[in-house]
C-alpha cells in the first residue's frame, strides 16, 4: 500500500519551503478556513505555480502512477 503524501512534504523534497516555513502554517491552518496550500501561497512563500505542480505531483503519486522524468 503507498503511504499518502503530504503537500507540505512534496513541497520541502522540491526545497520550496524549509520546515521552519512550513510549522507555523500547519500550527494555524486548523484556525483557518483555508488550505495549507493557500496560505502558502498568500503569504508568498509558494507561487501559484509552485502549488499546482506539488497538488499534481501528490494525486498521481497517492495513485502510484508518479514517473519522474
Amino acid at each position: 500500500m503507498l503511504k499518502h503524501l503530504k503537500l507540505g512534504e512534496v513541497l520541502a523534497q522540491h526545497k520550496l519551503i524549509s520546515q521552519d516555513e512550513l510549522q507555523p502554517i500547519l500550527e494555524n491552518q486548523p484556525h483557518s478556513s483555508k488550505r495549507i496550500g493557500e496560505l502558502l501561497v498568500e503569504r508568498s512563500l509558494i507561487s501559484p505555480d509552485d502549488l499546482n505542480n506539488a497538488l499534481k505531483e501528490q494525486y498521481w503519486r497517492d495513485r502510484g502512477y508518479w514517473v519522474i522524468g
